[in-house]
């Protein structure tokens, strides 16, 4: 059976989710659906994130496996067909191999997260990032951000029901940018590591904009970071800024 490597985008606030449940909505559900409707039957993808219930994607990878050797572009055209009008878009294809995977094939995963400090509501971008009403102080965030570069015991900044075998990961990035906006001032988090707990990106923003806000230090974030108590942790953020923005393979597959 051919297999293809999807890259899709997607606006999670329709969504339970990536991950298929019977009786919500998922985007992985929606692109399973869309298959069935090009070649009848059962389809199972698997994607290299699985992320939130609100969660975004603008570069997220997943594989699916076909009957027919399908031309990668039209297989491409057909599933955005079929997944109207839902806020999925496959936005390239290709042929891989038999055995490539997306989720264990894969050596790093970015995400972003939006932030924006202003008085007034979102409008159009209502849903794509989280506000906040004042202004934050970017050097003290990236402080305490420099705190939790490396390898560490992040069981502070993972969620309970988190099904990773162990809390040590390695983080290789977490830089924090100021960008200037005609009404209010957005804080981008760029945010990258080969895997990441259930929540850590939220926790670590949510933790991070206490430090903006004055209401911790950066040496508040170490205490906690090695007091690997999740009570500890900083409030979680919502999700609705966060995107997985893209993952990093071997060779990349849509070169």
């Amino acid at each position: 059976m051919p297999r293809f490597a999807l890259l899709i985008e997607y606006h999670g606030a329709p969504f339970s989710g990536w991950q298929r449940q019977n009786d919500q909505p998922s985007v992985q559900g929606a692109i399973e659906a869309a298959l069935a409707k090009i070649e009848p039957g059962e389809h199972t993808i698997g994607a290299a994130g699985r992320t939130d219930a609100g969660v975004h994607a603008t570069g997220q990878v997943a594989h699916c496996d076909m009957s027919r050797d399908w031309d990668p572009f039209r297989l491409s055209e057909a599933l955005n067909f079929h997944l109207k009008p839902h806020p999925i878009a496959v936005v390239k294809c290709a042929r891989v191999d038999d055995e490539w995977h997306a989720r264990f094939g894969a050596l790093e995963r970015r995400y972003l997260f939006r932030l924006v400090a202003r008085r007034a509501p979102l409008t159009s971008e209502a849903g794509q990032l989280w506000r906040v009403n004042c202004q934050l102080d970017t050097a003290a965030m990236q402080a305490g951000a420099d705190r939790l570069i490396g390898l560490h015991d992040f069981t502070t900044f993972r969620s309970s029901i988190c099904q990773s075998k162990s809390p040590v990961k390695t983080l290789d990035e977490l830089t924090i940018k100021e960008i200037q906006r005609p009404n209010g001032i957005e804080y981008q988090f760029y945010v990258r590591a080969r895997s990441f707990l259930h929540n850590q990106v939220r926790s670590f923003v949510g933790t991070l904009e206490r430090v903006g806000a004055g209401a911790w230090t950066p040496d508040d974030v170490t205490s906690a970071l090695e007091a690997a108590d999740r009570s500890r942790c900083g409030p979680v953020c919502p999700p609705q800024g966060l995107y997985l923005a893209g993952v990093q393979y071997p060779a990349d597959p849509f070169a």
